[in-house]
Order: structure tokens, then sequence, then C-alpha cells
């Protein structure tokens, strides 16, 4: 004679028998502006109200992104700037490419696309030497 007692759970593999996994757009949007500093020569953006630009333009803010979510595609609407002198065309390039593999590493979602506007250039921070 067996014990009566719960019964066992199955040990399955399937990724749709344990369940499902949403992430929201809110979500992506912040793992994608973390994303993008992680690019040599990206800075941040100001944040815009009905178009017009509230506050300065400045390297150190984060990196503005709106991400639109439809099943398991993201596409990405991105604002930075760019330290200069890099070129801005290899180093949104860069950016965009980085963008879409760590998106993808970090969340699952395949990214249909990445649309860059560069507010920007900001001069390459440089600390003053102390003589001593």
């Amino acid at each position: 004679m067996t014990p009566a007692g719960p019964p066992a759970q199955e040990n399955t593999d399937d990724p749709g028998a344990r369940g499902s996994l949403t992430i929201s757009e809110v979500a992506v949007e912040r793992i994608a502006s973390h994303a993008a500093l992680e690019v040599d020569g990206i800075g941040g953006s100001a944040l815009r109200v009905l178009g017009v630009t509230v506050g300065a333009e400045e390297a150190e803010r984060d990196v503005r992104i709106a991400a639109r979510i439809t099943g398991a595609v993201v596409a990405l609407d991105v604002r930075l700037s760019i330290t200069y002198p890099a070129p801005v065309g290899s180093t949104t390039e860069s950016a965009r490419t980085h963008l879409i593999r760590r998106v993808h590493a970090l969340t699952g979602l395949s990214v249909s696309k990445v649309d860059i506007t560069v507010t920007a250039l900001h001069r390459a921070v440089v600390t003053p030497r102390r003589i001593r």
C-alpha cells in the first residue's frame, strides 16, 4: 500500500509549461538607456516636452529611449549626444549594434529597429592636472 499525499509535480523543460514573462516597455527603456551608455563616446539627452528642450543638453544625463513592444519584438527610438570629435556615423552604428545585442541578451526580445537622433555634440571632459 502506498501512502496518500499530494500529487508529484512534473519537472518539465518546456518553458511554455512553466508560465510566461511579460516585460514592460518602461523596463526595456531603462535597460536600453543603461546599455547605450556602455558605448564609448555616447552621452545623454535633455528631456523634451512638446518638442521643446527642458534643461541643458548635458552628456551626463540619461540617454532618452522610447520602446514599443509588439509580441516578442521591440522597436527603439533613441535620443543621445556624442562626444566631439568622435565620428557621428560610426558612433551611432556602434550604439545601434550594441543596443540590439544587449537588449536581446537581457530581455530575450528581438530588436526590429533602432532609430537614433543625435541631439548634441559635447567636448570630451578633460580633468585638470594638478601641479605639485
